[in-house]
């Protein structure tokens, strides 16, 4: 997501008159920075939903309880030229992929996930289980949960209707540590804008209060710094320690 304006002028270069982008970020708002720089004609609403984590030998992932890619038209007809088009292309790879008519609710549901339990466990370091153990835990993620719904909602997205098809998938063990936490154990920045940047920005343009997400977003971006060393000042001349 942060390298994406720097890659704008390869996708111009790219992008011919028949040409269909499908952008399988993570986040709510690619599709639209992509369709203002090519035209939203060349650009096809998607998500991927993959499980996955990094060991010595690269990323792993189960591809048999992976969901894969969904993709769709974001109004009317649903059933495109190149909807039916990309079904054709995909048919024969192995890929795991369906087309559906509520593609955005389906990129909202999976925001929804990442935003609230992505997040709070990479602040808290801890295991995915700590929002059954914790009541803690669980109050932040339900804060988060509601300006993200309040924000949704006033855009008109029904993310019930997503539901039904998105709890379905691999198993997640108490400990598991989702990518923002991943990242911020190895040092690397995180996807923090298009999480809750993205949506304390949208909070502002619609008059919704985002507290929640607004403490999330500065609380990792400090992580972030911390890992960049800003913080360490054991290596400045002149340091005092002092003990009791």
């Amino acid at each position: 997501y942060g390298a994406l304006p720097g890659a704008m002028d390869s996708i111009r270069q790219v992008t011919g008159e028949n040409t269909t982008v499908m952008s399988l970020m993570n986040g709510v708002d690619s599709e639209k920075l992509i369709s203002d720089e090519i035209g939203a004609s060349h650009v096809i609403y998607s998500v991927i939903k993959v499980a996955s984590h990094k060991e010595e030998n690269g990323y792993c992932f189960n591809p048999e309880t992976t969901i894969g890619i969904i993709f769709g038209e974001p109004c009317v007809p649903y059933d495109s030229e190149r909807v039916q088009a990309i079904e054709a292309l995909f048919a024969d790879t192995g890929l795991h992929y369906r087309s559906t008519e509520y593609i955005r609710e389906e990129m909202w549901s999976k925001f929804r996930l990442n935003v609230c339990n992505n997040l709070p466990q990479a602040i808290l370091g801890a295991g995915v289980g700590c929002y059954q153990d914790s009541v803690h835990m669980k109050a932040i993620s339900d804060g988060l949960r509601r300006e993200l719904e309040a924000i949704a909602a006033a855009k008109g997205i029904a993310i019930s209707k997503a539901a039904a098809s998105s709890g379905h998938g691999s198993a997640v063990p108490p400990s598991a540590r989702y990518s923002t936490l991943q990242d911020l154990d190895a040092g690397r920045h995180t996807e923090i804008d298009m999480f809750s940047g993205a949506l304390v920005r949208m909070g502002r343009e619609l008059g919704i209060p985002t507290p929640y997400n607004e403490y999330t977003y500065h609380m990792i971006k400090a992580l972030e710094e911390k890992n960049d060393g800003k913080f360490d000042y054991s290596k400045e001349d002149g340091e005092i320690t002092c003990s009791r």
